[in-house]
């Protein structure tokens, strides 16, 4: 971690972290019973705590938002250069990116149903960020 995050942000950043990896393992079991709705629900939460979790290491209070897009935003203009696989990736990867954003209001609220490719390719891109910001 940064040396520039104070500690009481650090174990919030290490709380962030854990939920995260919850989620991850609740999507797969979700997926793992058919209910990819639920899944992707869960993948989103797992990338906004993660993503929130990346901004307070940059030492960022992070907004009060569930936008994936938007937090991805602001890692990018953080990160500068070694963040431009970022913008890459809210470009090529728009998809996935609007299925996240859908999934936290529809999994609750809406008709929309996502299947086993959605729950696949949005997982995709869930792995990918982590990966590339740990």
């Amino acid at each position: 971690m940064s040396e520039g995050v104070r500690v009481g942000k650090r174990e919030e950043v290490e709380h962030l972290e854990k939920r995260a990896g919850e989620f991850m393992r609740t999507a797969e079991y979700q997926a793992g019973e058919g209910m990819y709705a639920l899944a992707i629900f869960s993948l989103e939460q797992a990338l906004q705590l993660f993503l929130k979790s990346r901004l307070i290491l940059h030492g960022v209070d992070y907004p009060r938002t569930h936008s994936i897009r938007r937090l991805l935003e602001m890692l990018s203009s953080i990160l500068g250069e070694r963040g431009s696989w970022v913008k890459s990736l809210l470009r090529d990867r728009v998809l996935e990116i609007s299925f996240l954003e859908d999934a936290y209001i529809s999994s609750r609220y809406l008709l929309r149903e996502f299947g086993e490719e959605e729950y696949r390719r949005v997982r995709e891109v869930v792995e990918e960020v982590m990966r590339n910001l740990r």
